[in-house]
């Protein structure tokens, strides 16, 4: 049995749902992917996925199993798109996407980079707050901030960000500096409409989390305009570091609460598991790590 190909089965028939899908991905008939599957299945000794006639799921082994494989897979893929780049030039399209303002002040410009070096390939760049199925929407390459909760995508770690809370200058000559996280319920604050938790803020006490519910006069749905109304000084605001970094060095923002900051959210760069990664999006991966990393702290 060719273990590798066997996970890559096993992974393929988990991604797509089905023996069917999972034979067609492969270019492989049904059959054969189920006595694959079998024959892996009786090589570990136990059973990866639970199958009636309606649906499959993974038992708690194939769920182990299928991290495993993951990883397995990333690194063969990694390990062979180092060999081919040696003798191959980076071609063809990618495909990427990241939040707006990030992607504004930092991927844009580090991809700028990339094309000037890398002259036969063409990426397109797709900007969204939100995120996207990557393997339904046809993206290479994701950028992300934040605990990643979709363990079928590989991540490459490139910095991190601050949650961090704001105010203008005129505002704190008014309120004065809060010394206690507590102190941001009795303050106006900018009301975020486009988050989760958006009237109420988390803090760092001691080894815990926790929520400070707050209010102000003015709320929004849009990054941009509420760091705006923050720094005119309508309100605090809680904002990630990127998002506020100019007004910060600019003089417009101040940072409060500083002993008070929840960790930090990771920034990865994730791309589908389970497929060879090309010579184009290793050189991609590689290029924008060392440029983003160059610029941490983000704001």
């Amino acid at each position: 049995m060719n273990k590798l190909a066997a996970m890559r089965t096993f992974v393929a028939i988990v991604d797509r749902g089905s023996l069917t899908a999972a034979a067609e991905e492969l270019g492989r008939s049904q059959p054969a992917v189920v006595r694959t599957l079998a024959a892996l299945e009786s090589h570990l000794g136990t059973r990866l996925l639970q199958r009636t006639t309606r649906r499959m799921s993974l038992t708690p082994e194939g769920r182990n199993y299928l991290e495993r494989c993951r990883h397995i897979l990333a690194d063969v893929a990694a390990a062979e798109g180092a060999v081919q780049q040696d003798g191959n030039e980076p071609s063809g399209e990618l495909r990427i996407t990241a939040p707006v303002q990030f992607g504004q002040l930092h991927i844009a410009p580090a991809i700028a980079g990339f094309l000037g070096t890398y002259t036969k390939v063409r990426v397109d760049l797709l900007l969204l707050d939100r995120n996207i199925d990557l393997v339904e929407e046809g993206i290479d390459l994701a950028l992300r901030i934040g605990r990643l909760a979709d363990s079928s995508m590989i991540a490459t770690r490139v910095g991190e960000v601050r949650r961090v809370v704001c105010a203008s200058p005129a505002l704190l000559a008014q309120t004065g500096v809060p010394k206690d996280a507590s102190s941001m319920s009795n303050l106006p604050c900018i009301r975020q409409q486009n988050i989760s938790h958006g009237t109420a803020w988390q803090f760092r006490r001691g080894s815990r989390n926790t929520l400070i519910k707050i209010d102000g006069p003015f709320g929004c749905n849009q990054i941009g305009s509420a760091v705006a109304a923050c720094a005119k000084g309508v309100g605090f605001g809680q904002f990630l570091s990127y998002q506020v970094q100019e007004h910060v060095r600019q003089g417009d923002l101040s940072i409060v609460l500083e002993d008070f900051e929840v960790e930090p959210l990771p920034v990865n760069l994730v791309h589908p598991s389970g497929r060879l990664v090309s010579v184009r999006l290793r050189a991609l991966i590689d290029w924008l790590k060392s440029e983003l990393q160059k610029e941490q702290p983000f704001g």
